[in-house]
């Protein structure tokens, strides 16, 4: 199993991003795939915020919906295992707004994800820890 993070999920889905190649090519791979509801929610807020490629959010729902339904498992965490992320935040260093980031580490974790998948490699290796899933980049 493979974790996209909301990075990867953007840039397969927009073809004018630099890394679209690869996030379309992992997305497309047909390899067992996971992402989480807060993903989802991240990739609405980002294709229907500012900038002049922002999406109507009808037509930013059906973009995720198309691309993900049947290629993407979508991993939820419960209030207590948000609660024991939460505590867990302390020894791991994580402040502030990484908090989100560790949080798809802990859904990769829930889907057993081999490898999570992000652009921002460095983010989620300053908190990861052996056992966890390894942090890739696409490509």
């Amino acid at each position: 199993m493979k974790y996209l993070d909301t990075s990867v999920i953007i840039a397969a889905v927009r073809s004018n991003d630099p890394h679209h190649e690869a996030c379309a090519k992992l997305l497309l791979s047909g390899e067992d795939l996971a992402t989480s509801t807060h993903a989802l929610m991240e990739c609405f807020s980002v294709l229907t915020g500012g900038g002049a490629s922002r999406l109507d959010p009808d037509h930013a729902a059906l973009v995720l919906e198309v691309n993900l339904t049947k290629r993407v498992q979508v991993v939820s965490l419960s209030p207590r295992e948000i609660f024991q992320l939460l505590k867990l935040s302390r020894e791991r260093g994580v402040r502030g707004g990484a908090i989100y980031d560790f949080q798809h580490l802990a859904a990769a974790r829930k889907a057993s994800a081999e490898v999570l998948h992000t652009l921002d490699v460095s983010d989620f290796r300053a908190f990861a820890r052996p056992g966890d899933p390894r942090i890739e980049k696409p490509g």
